[in-house]
């Protein structure tokens, strides 16, 4: 059983940067599992930010965050990190961590490919 733990979120201002960090415990194989951020405003349904897939390092990004966000992982530590560059206040939801099973290779992008998740962090983004 993993435990995902978020941290970092906040309330700031539009323009502002924020990094989440996302602890995971149990289980095994952290390595081996594609991690990723997805997020919910309020009355809006649970969307992709982005992930850090397993295998490759590589990592992907939603349309409305590519190129302000970046996401990283620390395998040692069993972390993986969002850093939230220009927030934009279109940006404030509950961001959630997410995990794979070990050496998955389902569609990163679909909240219902995966195991875990945190309970999120609440990011507030003011104008």
């Amino acid at each position: 059983q993993v435990q995902l733990v978020e941290s970092g979120g906040g309330l700031t201002q539009a323009g502002a940067s924020l990094r989440l960090s996302c602890t995971a415990s149990g289980g095994s194989d952290f390595s081996a599992r594609t991690m990723s951020w997805f997020r919910q405003a309020p009355e809006k349904a649970r969307e992709f930010v982005a992930t850090i897939r397993w295998n490759t390092g590589g990592t992907f990004y939603s349309d409305s965050v590519r190129g302000r966000f970046t996401i990283s992982r620390d395998n040692a530590q069993k972390m993986v990190y969002l850093q939230m560059n220009s927030l934009k206040p279109e940006d404030t939801a509950v961001y959630y961590c997410a995990a794979h099973s070990p050496y998955s290779t389902d569609v990163p992008e679909q909240s219902g490919t995966y195991t875990y998740w945190g309970l999120g962090t609440q990011v507030t983004v003011s104008s």
